[in-house]
């Protein structure tokens, strides 16, 4: 059976599964590789990451699908870097890996616990002078589940790869959110920043300020109404 189609000519993949692979991310590398061109969306994805073993949906999907980008190489586009995709809709257009795919450095035991002391054992991700502060086990408020707190290079790994591993200096502790949230800012096909995705995370004073400068930039104003009009 061929998968649907969109009426823009997109393809849309299918679960072939059963998926019984050992990993949440094992298990969303084979839907990927059953599903070659064809577009893969975010439910597809959490149905093929469920434990074969005990039907739980797992709350890290996002983080292994990053992986398979990262540390396995493959590409994997998503609306950021193809113009015909949706938010949550991802698609790999072919099997190869990248050579430079590498194994993400990751903190000693020593380096982590510093980490977690200096944060207070929650999420450190610092939004406009808003410190996140979700600790591990909370609910998450905004995208539910149970917060995990994990590693992460304050420099992004995709442009600097060779973080010291003994230097807490170098790493902070973000939930999960926060992880993919980081991972937008940055195109990893690109190295550069997605102004897009930093524009929409950002608070709405910072998303006012932003709006304010490109109508004076493009030559606009705006007067109390919401009336915009030309520079005279």
């Amino acid at each position: 059976m061929v998968g649907k189609k969109h009426a823009l000519g997109k393809i849309y993949g299918k679960l072939k599964g059963p998926y019984r692979q050992k990993s949440v991310k094992k298990r969303i590398e084979a839907l990927f590789r059953d599903n070659i061109g064809k577009v893969i969306t975010r439910e597809q994805i959490i149905k093929a990451a469920v434990d074969p073993k005990t039907g739980q949906e797992p709350e890290n999907w996002h983080q292994r699908l990053s992986e398979l980008r990262t540390d396995d190489g493959y590409t994997i586009l998503s609306w950021r870097n193809r113009g015909d995709l949706k938010v949550q809709e991802y698609l790999m257009p072919h099997i190869r890996k990248r050579s430079i795919a590498s194994k993400r450095v990751r903190p000693t035991d020593v380096t982590w616990l510093a980490v977690l002391k200096r944060a207070n054992y929650s999420c450190e991700w610092n939004e406009a002078g808003i410190v996140c502060g979700l600790k591990n086990g909370e609910i998450d408020p905004v995208g539910g589940g149970h917060v995990k707190l994990t590693p992460d290079h304050k420099n992004p790994h995709s442009l600097h790869p060779d973080t010291d591993p003994k230097d807490p200096e170098q790493w902070q502790a973000l939930c999960g959110r926060h992880q993919v949230t980081k991972k937008n800012y940055w195109d990893t096909t690109t190295g550069k920043l997605n102004t897009y995705a930093i524009v929409q995370f950002a608070p709405e004073a910072e998303k006012r300020k932003i709006f304010n400068f490109l109508l004076s930039y493009f030559g606009y104003n705006m007067n109390k109404g919401g009336t915009i009009t030309r520079q005279t």
